[in-house]
């Protein structure tokens, strides 16, 4: 199947990585920010001082205690930074020389079956590379997907190519996606660029392989099931990040958790915006260091879209392969939106402003505006490629009214989805907020 994309925005923001990749991965701590997980009621199986594996267990989730999260380093629990009412804000782990690895013994594919393999990934503590929809939180091993969505395109700002990514683990990536098509009630879907001819997306038995194109969000998985495979009520999807995919098939291949990522540091902040192979939960204060040109700046675990703000002392998020960088500016400019101006000096989605040159713009955390009332000039519509209409969807949340939203199609949506809305919104409005609070109810609902 071909798709082309025709609504969205590819936003032109400065600071785009470039040039060869350096590994950084050698700290003195690491740590896993529970908030990453959606939807988790964390329960710590460690206390500080505890030795731990890589790969051991940290904590379970109370809502679904089969599942365990995993330690990304080996070494001694540093501390455990709680925040209010003693909710889990971050678990550092401090590593030692010589890094204690958690081992299995490794199974042969082929000759496991379903029972096997997610037995198998639960021991690991590695079920969490595993997500599912509608709502976007770890899968639950007990249930079975229609299908399994895996992305081979990826159109956030600031984004590293997934091919890139795979670059000496495509034997790794392999392996995983066979094992996902072991995982799956139906089919395995695989979405990768029109025109790829990338080498790691061939011959792939049993994967269902679609081509794509378009402005972002073209590369976000729920844009992708909205076009091959929509959710209905009482459905369910599971998907895995493509990297993620390729820690499965190392998992098989070597019964250990590898926590190797490779991650892009951008925006206009960076002096040096480049690629790092890195691991999850690496510090960012380390990985950005040296390579930023203000002092006053937002570091984004993430696409500057969907990603997380730092707080102090932070670790790269779980799902994450982008660090993105802007600097902090509250100028308020004279005349603000009345001056007269092109757009080569001003970044429009609209005709506001006489259109000229397409540069890339050095984006800061300015707002250019307060919230307001909502305006219907369908700027949400125009950069949302989902047969969902947007206005009536945030109405119905505003009025917790469920049987609305489910009939206007929140189950198919996702903050992520809704983050260039946000963007393009002139009134302000957190769009990609309010999609997360309607998908609360309903889960809570249901």
């Amino acid at each position: 199947m071909k798709i082309k994309i025709q609504k969205g925005h590819n936003i032109r923001i400065s600071g785009v990585p470039t040039g060869a990749v350096e590994r950084a991965d050698k700290f003195r701590e690491f740590g896993i920010v529970p908030a990453d997980y959606l939807g988790i009621k964390p329960k710590l199986v460690v206390k500080a001082g505890d030795k731990v594996e890589l790969g051991s267990a940290l904590f379970f989730d109370k809502k679904n205690p089969q599942v365990n999260y995993p330690s990304p380093a080996g070494g001694t629990i540093k501390e455990i930074i709680y925040g209010e009412r003693r909710i889990i804000k971050k678990i550092v782990i401090a590593t030692d020389d010589d890094e204690a690895i958690a081992r299995l013994d490794t199974i042969v594919v082929e000759n496991s079956n379903r029972e096997g393999i997610i037995e198998y990934i639960l021991k690991a503590n590695l079920w969490p590379l595993i997500r599912q929809r509608p709502f976007n939180t770890t899968a639950r091993p007990d249930d079975t997907p229609k299908a399994i969505f895996i992305s081979g395109i990826d159109t956030a700002p600031l984004s590293i190519d997934p091919t890139m990514a795979l670059m000496g683990r495509e034997r790794e990536f392999r392996s995983g996606m066979q094992v996902l098509t072991k995982l799956s009630g139906g089919a395995v879907h695989l979405t990768v660029p029109i025109g790829s001819s990338a080498v790691v997306f061939n011959n792939l038995n049993g994967i269902t392989i679609h081509k794509i194109s378009g402005p972002h969000p073209a590369g976000n998985i729920g844009i992708q099931i909205h076009h091959i495979d929509p959710i209905n009520p009482g459905d369910i999807i599971w998907t895995v990040n493509v990297q993620h995919v390729a820690t499965l098939g190392s998992l098989f291949n070597t019964g250990q958790f590898d926590p190797t990522v490779l991650i892009a540091v951008g925006g206009p902040a960076v002096k040096n915006p480049n690629f790092l192979q890195t691991r999850i939960g690496a510090p960012l204060s380390d990985l950005v260091q040296d390579n930023l040109n203000t002092t006053a700046n937002r570091v984004i675990s993430g696409d500057v879209l969907t990603g997380r703000a730092v707080e102090g002392e932070d670790y790269l998020g779980f799902y994450h392969s982008t660090i993105s960088v802007l600097s902090i500016d509250h100028r308020r400019p004279f005349l603000g939106w009345a001056k007269i101006g092109n757009s080569a000096k001003v970044y429009t989605l609209t005709n506001a402003y006489l259109k000229t040159g397409k540069r890339n713009f050095s984006f800061s955390t300015k707002l250019n505006g307060a919230c307001r009332a909502v305006v219907p000039i369908n700027a949400w519509e125009d950069v949302l490629p989902m047969d969902i209409m947007p206005n009536a969807l945030f109405r119905s949340i505003l009025a917790q009214d469920v049987e609305e939203m489910e009939k206007l199609g929140i189950l198919e949506c996702d903050p992520e989805d809704f983050a260039l809305s946000t963007f393009a919104c002139p009134s302000k409005i957190e769009l990609s907020s309010v999609i997360r609070q309607g998908l609360e109810l309903m889960e809570k609902e249901m």
